[in-house]
């Protein structure tokens, strides 16, 4: 075979690279191309691994406030408990604070209804307390698991806008087996001191005279702020195909009651020493 001259060589590679190179890309070309990429990723992550929610209510007050924004971890958990080879993923476990779909009232719907709850469509925050096929009884601002005392730090600190952790007094001297803090008014609490058995009538799950057994594939949970919390004890327990994912740690926080309650307070009111917290 005869060889390419020099020059039909050099002009037969310059036409390959044309070919392959394309025209340039225009600057506002480039921009597009980056911002579509980002936009791709952060929907995949917003889908499957992270999600953004606030938290409306004082039920897990002083752990977290009225006016935080929480970045979820929608990947750490097992999906249906099935460990998944070579990925950091775990069981839920005891303390874990999960996001997960309202389950309703099965109980009392009429309250739901009344108060304008609609299963399945609200985020609850909350604290897991009970796992599956253990037995939960809570009585006098005491939980008690398969009839053995949890150990919880007792807090006097009422669940309201104005409250913090800072604010709070401590009512019991913190046990080495203490893993989080819970809250309770202070009158429940002297109430409890002086051998008062407080009343829990309002209540259809796992508190005294009514101890339950948490199904299989469902857990138990509880707000940190007992005196004003919406949780299991009211309405039930928790299938584990509700929860979205583990709360990881505050993005924004505001104080929504110094501009009576408006979303312009998380403007002008901002928290600062709240942004970055780990939630635990």
């Amino acid at each position: 075979m005869s060889e390419e001259k020099p020059a039909e060589k050099k002009a037969a590679e310059e036409s390959e690279e044309k070919k392959f190179k394309g025209p340039p890309k225009s600057i506002f070309r480039e921009y597009l191309e980056s911002l579509t990429v980002t936009l791709v990723m952060a929907l995949f992550g917003m889908t499957f691994i992270l999600q953004a929610v606030t938290v409306p209510t004082g039920s897990m007050q002083n752990t977290i406030l009225i006016g935080d924004y929480l970045i979820v971890n929608k990947f750490i958990f097992n999906p249906g408990g099935n460990p998944l080879p070579l990925l950091p993923m775990r069981d839920i476990e005891r303390g874990d604070i999960i996001v997960f779909k309202y389950p309703g009232n099965a109980v009392d719907p009429a309250s739901d209804r009344a108060r304008g709850l609609v299963k399945y469509q609200l985020n609850y925050v909350k604290r897991v307390i009970g796992l599956p096929g253990e037995k939960v009884e809570f009585r006098n601002n005491q939980v008690f698991i398969n009839d053995q005392l949890l150990p919880e730090h007792r807090i006097i600190g009422d669940a309201d806008d104005n409250v913090s952790a800072l604010d709070t007094k401590q009512f019991e001297e913190r046990e080495p087996g203490d893993k989080w803090d819970v809250y309770y008014s202070e009158q429940t609490m002297r109430a409890v001191a002086a051998g008062v058995k407080l009343p829990t009538g309002r209540y259809n799950f796992g508190v005294e005279g009514k101890p339950m057994i948490v199904p299989e594939n469902s857990f138990f949970v509880m707000g940190d702020a007992r005196d004003d919390s919406d949780d299991g004890r009211g309405w039930g327990f928790v299938p584990r195909e509700l929860v979205i994912g583990r709360a990881m740690f505050v993005y924004w926080s505001c104080d929504r009651s110094a501009s009576n309650g408006s979303i312009a307070g998380c403007l002008t009111h901002p928290r600062f020493d709240r942004i970055g917290k780990f939630v635990k």
